[in-house]
């Protein structure tokens, strides 16, 4: 090293190392501007070339960084790329790996791009409720247009090094030695043409521009509901069509900055951290040996088996899939070809992908076909005794150290695992409907599940490209149980005077994906029905009950299936018909339960089902079956359907004010009774002035 950069003749290389992604914190920053000054002053030196070391260019900002007095110490990202530009030198940014948002930003800035063949660039932003805030949206549409850099930054889609050279992106890419030949082209850069910053180039307008902003505009309120970050992404675009670069750059900063201070990108932070977090073994998994898994069996051929079939066959798993009879597994296998001949036709399949996938199921209605299986998933009926049969059979059949994972929603996980001799192979692997696409698996640890089948799961979820979270064991284990208050306030609030179609609209106005009853008659009303008669014996007589969905199921009306739930449904229509029949059955049931009904608000509609949520999360916590509020957010939000942008029921909660979600719900305890008694942890949370979003059990010292 020499000055902070090696030499190579007259070309300077500048390296940095931040793992694990090269994130240009203040830290790297430093570096790379002293560097610049150590190759500026030496008159030897003619080019620089500025390379990440390790598995990347760069992954970015810091977002750790992000809110605090390090993410807007000097030199920002924005001043040190807007100095790069403006160096006497030619400076040439040799990719490799991924160079991502800031990373990307910062090769803009250079006068030169070349990379490695197999390297990604990507302006991925938006997905964190952000805008490339070092000039990406001012600089990129001068390079490749605007109609692909608005398409890129939009979209935050990751580009290839080939498709980024035929864009125009990219000077030239290398296949082999990337940086040895990055310094020969800095080598040879022509002195009198070297020096070429990006943003003194002039943007091309589109043909039509007005309608290429609106039609943007339009698909993204549909496709990112709510979401603000998209919108200012197009607007900063857009921008870069009127008047020089540093006015749009003052532009992009001022929509940066408000966004980089909102609810929504903050809530979008979280997550992303929450799901790494999330992923992440516990401790007394981590560091453990992997069991190989190769070959999979799943059990039952049904919608949810089928799907998960499909998720494994997907992620390159040979897969053996068991039915009781020829009918039923060729039914499954059919419906498997059908779903993926639709994603042929949408495009995101070619022929050959689609036949290898289905090669990779074999199917059977023999069990000891599961025999050499190192992972058998049981998916079969939601019934104790048909999942004791099953685990019976594949504790005689299944190999020595094969992991055997039921997929129940809210069975007991350690009553399955009792009824072999092996309950520490013995996991819950919950999968959500349609499995080969929702992304949330709730990976359920029995009391007796070894910490190496842990491991390995959560190694087997990444594989299949799920978002995993490690719950413990109780009816429902973390989604479901936190269902249970949730729709159980929506049909008190039927009761009490809200229509089926108020209590949805209010919830998906809030930014749920689907109200609670659309969800349940989507379903499937006898799903839960099922659950509830379970549990009926053990249920308090004192406690308050809503009969409504019994009588809906009790008529015959179990949702879309049947045609009628708390809506009725035209032939071969999803679409919900409010129906007088179901307002005279909640009229009834209000009668008999000696309720007046009255006009509900929609804020009492929201409060009540969203603080049911965050009351049972709270009580999940404190009962240790999740490990930190983070989880629960991450379950909810890829599982259930709430808004990303919210950034889960505890986040919700924490910034509406803990103290305030508190009061309203001792209020409703007052109103409403026992169902509504205050977790305890929200009590100790409030008084210690923490949030329930970054709680994390304490771990037990023994």
């Amino acid at each position: 090293m020499n000055g902070g950069f090696e030499r190579h003749g007259r070309v300077a290389l500048v390296r940095w190392a931040n793992p694990p992604v090269n994130g240009l914190s203040f830290a790297l920053r430093q570096h790379l501007s002293a560097a610049l000054d150590a190759a500026v002053a030496d008159a030897a030196i003619n080019a620089i070339v500025l390379a990440g070391e390790g598995r990347m260019f760069s992954g970015g900002a810091d977002i750790r960084e992000f809110n605090t007095p390090r993410g807007v110490a000097e030199p920002t990202t924005p001043q040190l790329i807007q100095r790069i530009e403006n160096l006497g030198k030619p400076v040439v940014a040799a990719i490799h790996g991924s160079a991502l948002g800031g990373g990307l930003e910062l090769a803009l800035g250079c006068h030169w791009r070349v990379a490695d063949a197999q390297a990604v660039v990507a302006l991925p932003e938006v997905k964190l409720g952000l805008l490339p805030g070092g000039g990406g949206t001012q600089r990129l549409p001068r390079l490749v247009g605007v109609e692909a850099a608005l398409d890129w930054i939009v979209s935050g889609r990751t580009i290839s090094a080939a498709k980024a050279l035929e864009a125009g992106l990219l000077d030239a890419v290398f296949e082999g030695d990337w940086l040895s030949r990055a310094i020969a082209f800095a080598a040879g850069l022509d002195p009198a043409k070297a020096l070429r910053p990006t943003g003194a180039r002039a943007v091309t307008p589109p043909a039509d521009a007005a309608a290429l902003f609106g039609a943007a505009r339009e698909k993204a309120r549909k496709t990112a509901r709510g979401l603000e970050a998209p919108l200012q992404c197009i607007a900063c675009v857009e921008k870069s069509l009127d008047g020089p670069l540093q006015e749009g750059l003052a532009f992009e900063r001022q929509r940066f900055v408000e966004l980089v201070n909102g609810t929504q990108s903050k809530a979008l932070r979280h997550l992303f951290f929450g799901e790494r977090e999330a992923a992440k073994p516990p401790p007394d998994a981590q560091g453990a040996a992997l069991r190989p898994v190769q070959r999979v069996g799943v059990i039952g051929a049904g919608t949810m088996g089928g799907g998960i079939a499909m998720a494994f066959a997907n992620a390159g798993y040979a897969v053996t899939l068991v039915e009781v009879t020829d009918a039923a597994l060729a039914k499954g296998l059919e419906t498997i070809r059908r779903n993926y001949a639709a994603t042929v036709a949408k495009g995101k399949l070619d022929e050959a992908q689609m036949q290898a996938r289905l090669a990779r199921i074999h199917g059977s209605t023999a069990m000891p076909d599961l025999a050499q299986a190192d992972l058998v998933i049981e998916a079969a009926f939601e019934d104790i005794a048909v999942k004791h049969g099953l685990f019976r059979q594949l504790d005689a059949i299944a190999r020595p150290g094969a992991i055997l994972a039921t997929n129940t929603s809210r069975l007991d996980v350690n009553d399955i695992a009792a009824v072999t001799r092996r309950p520490q192979d013995v996991v819950g692997l919950h999968f959500f409907s349609p499995a080969h696409v929702m992304k949330l698996l709730e990976i359920v640890r029995g009391r007796a599940t070894a910490p190496d089948v842990i491991a390995t799961v959560l190694g087997v979820a990444k594989r299949i490209g799920k978002v995993p979270a490690v719950v413990g064991v109780c009816d429902g284990f973390v989604g479901n149980r936190m269902v249970s208050p949730y729709t159980r306030e929506a049909h008190f609030l039927l009761e009490e005077g809200a229509s089926p179609a108020q209590v949805d609209q209010a919830v998906e106005r809030f930014g749920m994906a689907m109200g609670p009853l659309r969800m349940g008659d989507m379903a499937g009303l006898d799903i839960s029905w099922a659950a509830r008669k379970r549990q009926a014996p053990t249920r308090p007589r004192h406690l308050r009950y809503c009969h409504i969905a019994d009588r809906l199921c009790e008529s015959g009306r179990l949702g879309q299936k049947t045609g009628a739930g708390f809506y009725r449904y035209e032939p071969g229509s999803r679409a919900p018909v409010p129906d007088p029949a179901v307002e005279s059955i909640i009229d009834v049931c209000a009668s008999e339960s000696g309720i007046t009904r009255r006009a509900i608000t929609d804020e009492e509609i929201v409060e009540r089902t969203m603080y049911a949520l965050v009351n049972e999360a709270a009580r999940i916590l404190q009962d240790g079956v999740a490990r930190r509020g983070s989880d629960i957010d991450v379950i909810y939000v890829n599982g259930y359907g709430f808004p990303a942008a919210r950034g889960g029921p505890l986040f919700y909660a924490d910034t509406v004010g803990l103290p305030k979600v508190l009061a309203r719900i001792e209020e409703f305890h007052r109103i409403h009774g026992p169902l509504w008694e205050p977790a305890p942890l929200l009590a100790q949370l409030v008084a210690q002035s923490q949030s329930l979003s970054g709680y994390v059990v304490p771990t037990d010292p023994t």
